[in-house]
């Protein structure tokens, strides 16, 4: 009878162990189903026909192309004042730069024209102002006279336009040009420096900006209010820096 008893207990307790095993079992795959769903995120909704459109055929995010406003080059008689002392600058470290600014003079031969005269401006990350001078200022060109251009820069062609304005050069014999730059342009790199050559080549003179070149170009093509230009202190170190450095480019072969 007492053994009996003992496997009758025995029996208990093995049901017991394996009841508690299975409650265990279940409420752990409970929790695992749980952290799944909650890995998976909610269920989805229906998409209205705006999340069709951002989200594409295929549920995948797409974004709608943005269709921004077309660059225009800024034309005009007059440079604002601080844009010229911060613009024309004859800095080494051009930084925070990133316009140039393009006062021309154009000298048609004719008397009674007299000279146009005017200004550009442009961003380099849109249309250069060097470029925007042959499609605006000279789009009544007339091969029959004689044209003498002067520009004053903030900077000096990139590679582009310099191989553009060269090309006008030697395909119009009647069209001489003078650039006086305040800085040069990425002087240290190859294409830059081969741009001017062949600039000087097709018969460009390049200059760089004296003291005096700044103050005849703050009278003539900035909102000055009759106001004198005071010069930088180290506007003359400066101009003889770019200037050694331009008569080596152009004597270099």
């Amino acid at each position: 009878m007492a053994d009996r008893n003992r496997t009758l207990r025995r029996k208990d307790k093995q049901e017991k162990e394996a009841g508690e095993n299975t409650t265990e079992g279940k409420e752990g795959q409970k929790e695992t189903e749980n952290v799944q769903d909650n890995e998976e995120g909610p269920s989805a909704e229906p998409l209205s026909a705006n999340d069709a459109t951002a989200n594409g055929e295929n549920g995948d995010f797409q974004l709608e192309p943005m269709e921004l406003p077309p660059f225009e080059i800024i034309a005009g008689d007059r440079i604002d004042p601080l844009a010229f002392k911060f613009q024309f600058k004859n800095v080494e470290y051009s930084s925070g730069r990133n316009k140039t600014f393009l006062c021309y003079l154009v000298d048609k031969g004719k008397a009674a024209d007299g000279l146009l005269r005017g200004c550009l401006e442009d961003e380099h990350s849109g249309p250069h102002a060097e470029d925007a001078f042959f499609t605006q200022c000279l789009s009544d060109y007339d091969p029959s006279l004689k044209y003498a251009i002067t520009w004053y820069m903030s900077s000096s062609p990139c590679a582009a336009c310099a191989a553009k304005i060269a090309e006008v050069l030697n395909g119009k014999k009647n069209i001489k040009m003078s650039i006086f730059a305040s800085r040069l342009f990425e002087l240290e790199e190859a294409e830059i420096q081969a741009g001017l050559k062949a600039l000087h080549k097709a018969g460009c003179k390049l200059r760089m900006m004296k003291p005096l070149d700044f103050s005849y170009t703050w009278d003539t093509f900035v909102e000055n209010m009759d106001q004198p230009l005071n010069l930088w202190e180290d506007c003359k170190d400066n101009y003889e820096y770019y200037h050694e450095k331009l008569s080596d480019i152009l004597q270099c072969t």
